[in-house]
């Protein structure tokens, strides 16, 4: 740790500067400098317009992400900690691919879109992160990093530039995309020493109430995501109407469900922390459709139920059955609502609500976002399990004391 880390860090860092260098410029536009003089509203300030709602993402990642994965008693440095570390990485690297894909043999050009679309391509790697937390070392979430990103980007081109599909909010292609990323990765990475519940693999009082602080960053911040990069326009305001409606819809049907499955009636604080998000996921590909808002409640509503079900019934017998060890759950967050989510476009568009795409071509980006998504984690997974990644024995899981002073 002590060496390799630091020196693949920096390593990777000049190369993303070389390359940034050679490849990447500001992004602009000629009229900006014919319009300096004058008057009027400049096309930098239609470039500024996307400013409020990247702030609202970047929070998102860094902040939101951040102290939800802080909710286990002894690993709240590395899960608020490692979380800013693969985000900055991750943000860098996302520039370079998705603007290799989407330059057409120019130069990247950076700008506040393609800011946003960075953070997105790095809330895909910190979904994956939570079906990990705790169980590896940094710098194999350095690799992790660089492999999902990469991945996601070439599913997430072929989803929005060859299948044309519609996915406003990215329920398929970051959030399924995520979650099946990080369950490949962990079915890989399996240690029957970890499969019962590990003495750390637990959380406080504190703990949880940090982590409810990164569910309220999630839940409030969450239209933002689903509509900042919508057409400007109805689009953009179904978006964001949607997003509001599911979540608040999510939340009512999470507490009811979690009281009603768990013993003596009493709320579960993962259930809350997690379920009551689930509902911007599932609204996500159909945010900007014409759904009405009780459309959107009844998505967002359903999402609420099968996330605490998950949480409940289907996390053991991953862990049990299968042989895969999701620490956070992030199948029932991003996983089981994403699909609902990609599910829930084809019916709109089914029902006429939309003619954006075809309910082909949705199942097609379903269907290739959790297929990619499963080749990548599971070829992630093998680089990983390499005996000279540093990752930490059995015992030292879920501890900040391996990897922090």
């Amino acid at each position: 740790m002590k060496i390799k880390f630091p020196l693949m860090a920096i390593g990777l860092e000049v190369i993303l500067i070389v390359l940034f260098g050679l490849f990447v410029e500001y992004e602009t536009d000629p009229r900006i400098f014919q319009q300096l003089n004058t008057t009027k509203p400049t096309t930098m300030d239609k470039f500024l317009e996307l400013y409020p709602l990247f702030q609202d993402v970047h929070i998102m990642i860094f902040v939101g992400f951040g102290f939800l994965m802080t909710f286990l008693k002894k690993y709240g440095f590395s899960g608020v900690g490692i979380n800013l570390f693969i985000a900055a990485l991750g943000l860098q690297w996302g520039t370079i691919i998705q603007g290799i894909l989407y330059s057409n043999g120019q130069k990247i050009q950076i700008g506040i879109r393609s800011m946003i679309n960075a953070d997105f391509s790095t809330a895909t790697v910190l979904i994956s992160f939570g079906a990990v937390l705790g169980k590896i070392s940094p710098i194999q979430m350095l690799i992790m990093t660089i492999m999902e990103i990469t991945a996601f980007a070439g599913n997430e081109y072929l989803v929005g530039e060859i299948f044309l599909a519609s996915d406003v909010g990215a329920s398929m292609t970051i959030h399924v995309f995520g979650a099946y990323f990080g369950l490949a990765v962990a079915g890989v990475l399996y240690r029957s020493g970890l499969g019962k519940r590990h003495q750390n693999e637990k959380s406080k009082y504190d703990s949880d109430l940090f982590a409810m602080i990164g569910t309220l960053f999630l839940w409030t911040f969450w239209p933002s995501f689903n509509s900042a990069i919508a057409e400007k326009g109805d689009r953009q305001y179904r978006a964001i109407i949607n997003t509001y409606l599911a979540l608040a819809a999510c939340v009512i049907t999470a507490y009811a469900f979690s009281s009603l499955v768990e013993h003596r009636g009493r709320l579960d604080m993962v259930h809350i922390q997690n379920a009551t998000l689930a509902g911007g996921v599932a609204v996500g590909s159909c945010a900007d459709m014409a759904i009405e808002p009780y459309g959107s409640m009844a998505i967002g509503s359903l999402a609420g139920i099968v996330s605490v079900l998950g949480f409940k019934f289907l996390t053991p017998f991953l862990t049990a059955k299968l042989r895969i060890h999701d620490t956070c759950g992030v199948h029932n967050l991003h996983g089981l609502p994403g699909v609902i989510g990609g599910l829930a476009s084809i019916v709109t568009i089914a029902m006429g609500a939309s003619g954006i795409s075809s309910m082909t071509i949705q199942a097609a980006a379903l269907g290739s976002s959790i297929g990619t998504a499963i080749v990548g984690g599971l070829i992630t997974g093998l680089i990983l399990k390499l005996p000279i990644w540093g990752q930490p024995s059995d015992q030292k899981c879920y501890n900040d004391s391996v990897y922090w002073k």
